[in-house]
């Protein structure tokens, strides 16, 4: 089967997008033949069937995330400005990339079977990086000491996930990436007050 040529990404895109629009489950392989401007059997030269093309665009998803999270996070010096960059990526990424941005939100659950490879790398990649710079926020003296850091990384991806979500339900009617510096000031500050 072919790999990683342009057709082959034409297709991914294309998938993406009628997989956005019309769901996995409802999505036939003619739609996106139709929207990749290829015959129907052309998909087969580069994927088995339509569970294929999904799991070809989430390791292509995530792969591109991994990557861009761990270049962002070395971008900062400080614990808190390599979270601001990870937080930031995160964000940019998916509105910059709305089909797949939809299609990564509704379909994950939907069809944990087929993707439950790349989401499960991708979740340890977004786990380790926060452990990380935990660990150098507790050293520099921005982070206590006394979290439980298991915690702190589901409440940082939770909130993300939340807020993506929010986005996209909200019709994508506001800056996504705008709500980095909130979120990193939330994290690191919490909501109480010194008084509390």
């Amino acid at each position: 089967m072919k790999r990683k040529t342009d057709k082959y990404e034409q297709i991914l895109t294309a998938a993406i997008r009628v997989f956005a629009d019309k769901g996995f489950s409802q999505s036939t392989i003619s739609q996106i033949a139709q929207e990749a401007g290829v015959a129907d059997g052309t998909i087969y030269l580069y994927f088995k069937n339509k569970d294929d093309i999904l799991v070809q665009s989430y390791e292509r998803m995530t792969d591109r995330a991994s990557d861009r999270f761990w270049k962002a996070v070395a971008e900062g010096h400080t614990a808190v400005e390599k979270l601001h960059h990870l937080i930031h990526a995160h964000l940019d990424l998916f509105q910059n990339d709305p089909f797949g941005a939809v299609v990564f939100q509704s379909e994950t659950h939907l069809q944990w079977r087929l993707v439950h490879e790349p989401i499960s790398r991708i979740s340890k990649t977004y786990r380790d990086i926060v452990s990380q710079v935990v660990d150098l926020g507790q050293k520099q003296g921005a982070i206590r000491n006394n979290l439980y850091v298991g915690l702190v990384k589901r409440l940082i991806f939770g909130a993300v996930d939340e807020v993506i979500d929010t986005w996209i339900n909200t019709g994508m009617d506001h800056d996504l990436v705008s709500m980095a510096e909130p979120l990193v000031d939330l994290f690191i500050k919490g909501i109480g007050t010194a008084q509390g």
